[in-house]
């Protein structure tokens, strides 16, 4: 598989737009604003339905860059017939769950640089 593929690929098919349910969500998620170390994709059956089947990968580098990591979420994406697919290429936060990862209500230990922070825009709350 040429350097890079996975990536066209799955760009490509974002670019298509909005062609109706099942839609796929690609989301990435690193403990700052530079490197994501997890990325989730979760699929929406139908409007109103829950986000299932759901998967997660995960890196010690960036998994934005891993052919392999994004061959397997393309695979997911067709398995599961796929019309639509929203991504943004942002991290959208910490790559650690509250309530699973650290306790609810409290900012994670890990990841220093989400607390306080804004996960769509990255600017300071306060």
């Amino acid at each position: 598989m040429a350097q890079g593929k996975y990536k066209k690929s799955l760009n490509k098919k974002v670019r298509k737009g909005n062609k109706g349910y099942p839609i796929a969500t690609v989301a990435y998620y690193g403990p700052t604003n530079v490197v994501a170390t997890k990325l989730v994709c979760a699929i929406i059956k139908y409007d109103g339905a829950e986000a299932e089947p759901m998967e997660k990968w995960f890196s010690e580098n960036d998994v934005r860059k891993s052919e392999k990591i994004l061959g397997e979420v393309l695979a997911f994406i067709e398995e599961n017939e796929v019309s639509t697919i929203s991504m943004t290429d942002k991290i959208m936060g910490c790559p650690h769950e509250e309530g699973i990862d650290y306790p609810e209500g409290e900012p994670c230990q890990k990841c220093s640089y989400w607390n306080g922070r804004d996960r769509l825009t990255h600017e300071m709350l306060h």
